[in-house]
């Protein structure tokens, strides 16, 4: 297997991980019920996102914290919506890339992960 290694790279990472997600009845409702994205029209900024946090290049310029914060207004994120989260992201990783950015985006997802709870639950 390949590491991740570009942007379109990315791009496949995050339409398999949120088609896991979506597929998932435990998470799925917080993102076709409560956040209502729509896959294509988010999955740029998905990508713009973790482009971002890998690769330290691209445009994103949102606040990710304070988007779950207000996600977390309209239904509370608990710690097993973490858990599942991560489990699908380090999979998904798993299933499609192997190296050192492979093992690092699943490094970077725990700690945005582990920074968001403490921010949302405090």
């Amino acid at each position: 297997m390949k590491d991740i290694e570009t942007r379109a790279d990315i791009e496949l990472f995050m339409r398999e991980f949120y088609n896991r997600l979506l597929t998932d009845s435990a998470i799925s409702y917080m993102f076709t019920d409560v956040a209502k994205i729509n896959l294509e029209e988010h999955l740029p900024h998905l990508t713009d996102f973790w482009e971002q946090t890998l690769f330290h290049k691209g445009i994103y310029r949102k606040n990710v914290l304070q988007i779950h914060h207000e996600l977390n207004d309209k239904e509370t994120i608990t710690d097993l919506h973490f858990e599942i989260w991560l489990s699908h992201f380090n999979n998904t990783a798993d299933t499609l890339f192997s190296g050192t950015n492979a093992e690092k985006i699943k490094t970077r997802a725990l700690s945005i992960a582990s920074v968001m709870k403490i921010k949302i639950f405090n």
